[in-house]
């Protein structure tokens, strides 16, 4: 089958390379029809930075994806600004840090500032300056029925309130949202930032809910990654890959860090909240457990970064309200 992957915020193309490595594995059988859609139509994507663009075709072109010549695969324009111009079989996305979509403008005295963007789209379930939650909605959009998605996104958006709530609300409604990968700090956001890939398939517009239930793993308590010391390997997914069971995943079963909560029960939390968790931090109980120094020490510095992150937040969004 000849399937189309996007990423609506590649950056330099990871996501893009990381499916290619994979389709073009030792053993995968590709004919020559297959081989030029993989070249030349499989993967397209947005990033609004230029020089990143540029990079990102170079990488493309180097593992030969696309042609100098001809439409760039990738385009420089911001995703969120209109409905996506086509579908596709699959999106691979880590949508970029920060919870407030923003631009810099000059006024008539020359000064910098910048204005919190909103998104107004018929096609977006809720209006919201939260950039992940913007491009969560968008991801939705790009999508055909019965397609699929693997979405990286930070803690909050499984937690907040407001815009956050009834945008959980509709996702499980209207798409299967089947899996939830908990990670640890500092794996794909800023230092202190928790992360969590959401795997979720399109469904049709049919007014039925389509999420059975949802499987969280966590990879998160009890376990320590760092970016230089410690960083987190493929051995440390086969776990996961293992309880996901790609090859049918209805025949899926519990385990220690692998555990189903049904869509009623969800729904039922404070907020429709999916920040879930059950397994006990060991080191709150035995400091005999405590991780190594240089390890709690770059864990200390994370949580203080990741405050510092949120109450610059705050202090912004303060000073554009007087």
């Amino acid at each position: 089958m000849l399937k189309t992957i996007a990423d609506p915020a590649c950056g330099t193309g990871g996501f893009f390379l990381g499916a290619y490595h994979w389709l073009t594995r030792p053993g995968a059988q590709l004919n020559a029809a297959q081989k030029k859609f993989l070249r030349d139509q499989t993967f397209s994507g947005n990033e609004i930075v230029p020089n990143t663009r540029r990079l990102c075709l170079m990488n493309l072109f180097l593992h030969n994806i696309g042609e100098l010549s001809g439409e760039p695969s990738v385009e420089r324009s911001d995703a969120l600004i209109a409905e996506p111009r086509h579908k596709v079989d699959y999106v691979l996305a880590n949508p970029p840090f920060g919870k407030k979509s923003s631009m810099t403008i000059t006024n008539e005295e020359g000064e910098e500032d910048r204005e919190t963007l909103t998104y107004q789209r018929q096609d977006f379930w809720e209006t919201t300056s939260n950039k992940q939650l913007n491009f969560l909605q968008h991801i939705v959009s790009m999508l055909k029925v019965d397609s699929k998605a693997a979405v990286v996104l930070p803690d909050n958006v499984l937690f907040e309130g407001g815009a956050g709530e009834k945008i959980r609300r509709k996702l499980l409604e209207n798409c299967d949202v089947h899996t939830i990968l908990r990670l640890p700090t500092g794996i794909f956001y800023a230092q202190g930032v928790k992360a969590n890939v959401v795997f979720f398939d399109n469904a049709p517009k049919d007014g039925r809910v389509h999420t059975q239930g949802v499987w969280f793993y966590d990879l998160r308590t009890n376990k320590h990654f760092t970016l230089k010391t410690r960083p987190l390997k493929l051995d440390d997914l086969q776990d996961f890959i293992g309880c996901y069971h790609p090859e049918n995943r209805h025949q899926r079963q519990e385990t220690e860090r692998f555990r189903y909560y049904p869509y009623e029960e969800l729904i039922a939390r404070d907020k429709a909240s999916l920040d879930i968790f059950w397994l006990k931090d060991d080191s709150l109980d035995n400091l005999a457990d405590l991780p190594p120094p240089d390890v709690l020490q770059q864990e200390i510095i994370d949580h203080l970064e990741a405050a510092l992150a949120a109450f610059r937040d705050v202090a912004a969004g303060l000073g554009r309200s007087t």
